[in-house]
This record gives structure tokens, sequence and C-alpha cells, in this order.
């Protein structure tokens, strides 16, 4: 399904904002993630990056761009440094095709599939890059709620249960095969909620490609992306999020799609908790939940984004091996849960 996005409309609408002409400004696509369209936006001073929702069925509050330039405006007053500065929220869907946001364009490089052409990463590099990411997350869940506003993004009580039955129900509004692992993991979810949970701000999406990196010293992380799903809850469903796309170099190939953490140096998942832990010193007993909910999560949002392709609102041919996602997913949390190891 090809869909035209009116850029001419767009240009004019910036010329205010942008302080130039339309013919001054160029805006031009972003590849490399799987939701959110992301834009570069030149104009004669400045570059800015522009985020609007994917083409297709909407998703729930997925791809709220309001909430997510909201969420950026509190972080900033919260003091969090490695959220991108906010710069403008527009609503009017026949400006750009649906509502948008623009933010500060943050230099640096982000890791996906692959190094970079060109650069060489260390196993000490990436050794330390697991520092400073697990660093960065710890730093979020310990942010000021109250002052910031933070805490009126989201609905804490009760957080967990809310995740386990919202994605739960996802998962089956937007299936397309029989994948019985998934359906036991969700079960088994169900019956297994911890009694207690922990109150933060939490990023939902936590991984190494959506940190914005320093070209000089490779491992010093300059910005965080995607807040799409950020909201106050449970941490430690973050931190299980997080290890659900931690792969490891024992990992089926499938899984080791979207971050670079099963290269040498490296922390195992294992380190990952003990390194939080000891950070944070929250009890992880029950992380074999937290993980499995994550790997959970990583299927459905893999399903919703399948579904999307197979209806013909979205032609990258990536996103037609999201099927095999979904089942090595669901096979892992099944694994996680009957050998109660991460």
């Amino acid at each position: 399904m090809k869909t035209e996005l009116p850029f001419e409309s767009l240009k004019s609408y910036l010329e205010s904002p942008l302080s130039c002409k339309a013919d001054q400004i160029t805006v031009s696509q972003i590849s490399g993630g799987y939701s959110n369209l992301t834009f570069l936006v030149q104009a004669p001073d400045r570059r800015l990056i522009l985020r609007r929702p994917p083409f297709g069925e909407k998703i729930a509050k997925a791809h709220d761009m309001g909430r997510e330039f909201r969420i950026l405006e509190s972080l900033q007053k919260a003091g969090y440094s490695k959220s991108p500065k906010p710069f403008l929220y527009c609503e009017t869907e026949s400006v750009f095709g649906a509502p948008f946001f623009l933010m500060e364009c943050v230099d640096g490089f982000i890791l996906r599939n692959k190094v970079p052409e060109g650069m060489e990463i260390s196993s000490n590099d990436f050794l330390q890059l697991s520092r400073n990411t697990l660093d960065c997350l710890i730093e979020l869940h310990g942010l000021e709620l109250q002052d910031s506003g933070l805490i009126q993004l989201g609905k804490p009580e009760g957080y967990t249960q809310r995740q386990v039955e919202g994605w739960s129900e996802r998962y089956f509004k937007a299936k397309t095969h029989e994948l019985p692992e998934l359906e036991q993991t969700a079960g088994w979810l169900k019956n297994h909620i911890p009694s207690s949970e922990s109150i933060a701000f939490i990023h939902n999406d936590f991984k190494y490609d959506n940190l914005v990196l320093d070209p000089e010293s490779k491992t010093a992380i300059k910005a965080v992306l995607d807040w799409e799903m950020a909201t106050v809850g449970n941490p430690l469903m973050d931190l299980g999020t997080t290890l659900a796309y931690w792969a490891q170099a024992d990992d089926p190939q499938t899984l080791k799609m979207f971050n670079l953490s099963h290269l040498p140096g490296n922390f195992t998942r294992k380190q990952v908790i003990d390194y939080y832990s000891e950070k944070t010193g929250r009890p992880m007993d029950h992380m074999i939940f937290y993980y499995a909910f994550g790997l959970f999560k990583v299927a459905v949002i893999a399903q919703q984004i399948f579904k999307r392709f197979s209806l013909g609102f979205a032609n990258d041919p990536r996103f037609a091996a999201l099927i095999q996602v979904v089942e090595a997913a669901g096979k892992m949390a099944q694994h996680s849960i009957s050998t109660q190891k991460i």
C-alpha cells in the first residue's frame, strides 16, 4: 500500500516556527525503526527530528504523539540529561497526515543490527557500554516524579497486572498464526503476577538501538530515543523488557536482530540483573516473571507489526520475518519458565 505524505503542506506549516521560507526547508525520512516514522527536518539554522505514527491500524496508545511530546517536556523538568529537547507539537492531521512533533536532533550514531561501517567496537568498549546503558536506565528509574509532573503520565497502582492483561489482549487481536508457546506464556503470566511492585518512571523499550552514542568515545550515551511507551510503573517490568532484547551469543539468531548485546564483551543477562540489583538494592526474586513478560511483549510488538505488513499497511521487507521473532520469543519464554533460568 503506497501512501504519499504532504511534504509541501508540512514545509508551509513550519515556515513560522522555523523562521524561514518553505523552500529553505528539507525533509528526509530516516530508516531503521520498526514503529513510528522518523524524519530529519533541516532549516538554515537548525536540524530537528520529526516523529509521526506509522500508516495503517492505530494501536491503542502506542502512537500518541502528544503524549510523547509531554513526556519529553516532563523529562526536561525532571532534569534527565539523556532526553532530546522537545520543540513543537502539531495535532492537526491535515498538515502531515497525522499528529506529529519535532524535537532536537542529537548528533551521534546508533547501534542497530551491526556495527556501523568503518567503526571498530572492542570487547572492552562493549563492557563499558553495558555499564553505561544500565546506569542510564537506573538514573531514569530514580527520577523525581511529583514536581516534574512525570507522575501524571501513568497510573502506577496495579501496573503489572494491567500490562499482562493488556499485552495478552493485544496479542489475540493481532494473532495471525497458531503459536501455542505464546498462549501458554500469557496464561502463566496471569497466574504468577508478583504481589508487590515498586514505582518509577520507565521507558519500556530500553535497548541499544534506542541510544544515541558519541562517535568519539563510542560508549558515552548522548540521548535516549523512542519515548512512546514510557510511563510510571514497575521498574522491574522495564528491566524485563531490556533483558528480553538483551540477546546472548547462544540465543537463536532471530532474536539477535534487535541488539548487539550478543557480541563479545557485553554483560550476560545474569550480569545485567546482578549489576542492576547492586546499584538499586531492589529485590530481584521474580525476575523469571519479568523476563518472560519482556519476551512476551517483544513477541506481541513484532506480531502487531507483522499483521500491519500482512494487511498491506507497511511494505518494509524486514517485516515479513517478524513472525519468526514472535515464535522464537514465545519459545524462549517457555524455556525460561520451565527451567527457571534467564
